[in-house]
């Protein structure tokens, strides 16, 4: 089973670098594009709380959101405040799922997100994990995807290898950084395409922040992969 506990003193961790890195914006920087297409820089952060609520009501058994609909509009809502209080909603919506995550539970147990996914408990922080360490990149402020964790670069591409597995429209590819291999798409004897790259491309690729260029792909195109 995973380990949650580390799990989250690395969620902390990425939280803090976060924060530090966010306090250095001001009300005007904070409103300004981040990479993620229509999202400002707030909207980034109004996220990051609002997953984090959303992340504590996984864990306390309730629905992730109310609906589509509402965490959109929440997102929306909060975009636009000033710097202080994003900061403050971000750091006090963690302190929140770190309280949740610190007491006793049945971690093995099985959790929904959403639209029906589930997953174990104790991956759980882990997803957290992902969400800090992905949108700290996406701000666009100086944090790259080079300069992420070595372990939570490995099991991210893990975590997306296994996602993309199986997926009719995505063909067999092996995935590898010359060190290591991933297999993920559809299933076949032998895959497909290999595709040849650095880890911080292989990662950016799989999870949709860079647009493969700097991958190589033998035996066909660099497969495109379907939205997260």
């Amino acid at each position: 089973m995973t380990d949650h506990v580390r799990d989250l003193a690395s969620v902390r961790e990425a939280t803090e670098r976060l924060l530090t890195a966010a306090g250095e914006l001001d009300n005007a920087t904070v409103t300004q594009q981040s990479r993620l297409p229509g999202w400002t820089r707030g909207h980034v952060l109004a996220h990051l709380a609002r997953n984090a609520d959303a992340l504590v009501n996984v864990l306390e058994g309730r629905p992730m959101y109310v609906s589509a609909g509402a965490r959109d509009a929440d997102i929306e809502r909060d975009a636009s405040r000033g710097l202080d209080a994003h900061l403050a909603d971000v750091r006090e919506s963690a302190a929140r799922f770190q309280d949740t995550g610190a007491a006793p539970a049945d971690w093995s147990r099985t959790v929904e997100l959403r639209n029906g996914v589930t997953d174990s408990a104790s991956r759980v922080p882990f997803r957290r994990w992902v969400e800090v360490e992905l949108h700290h990149v996406d701000l666009g402020i100086g944090y790259e995807l080079e300069d992420l964790p070595e372990e939570f670069v490995e099991r991210e591409i893990d975590f997306l290898a296994q996602r993309f597995a199986g997926r009719p429209d995505v063909p067999p590819t092996r995935l590898t950084d010359g060190t290591r291999a991933w297999s993920t798409g559809g299933t076949a004897a032998e895959p497909a395409i290999t595709v040849t790259g650095g880890r911080a491309d292989l990662l950016g690729w799989l999870a949709g922040r860079r647009d493969g260029s700097a991958l190589t792909a033998d035996g066909g195109a660099l497969p495109a992969l379907p939205p997260l």
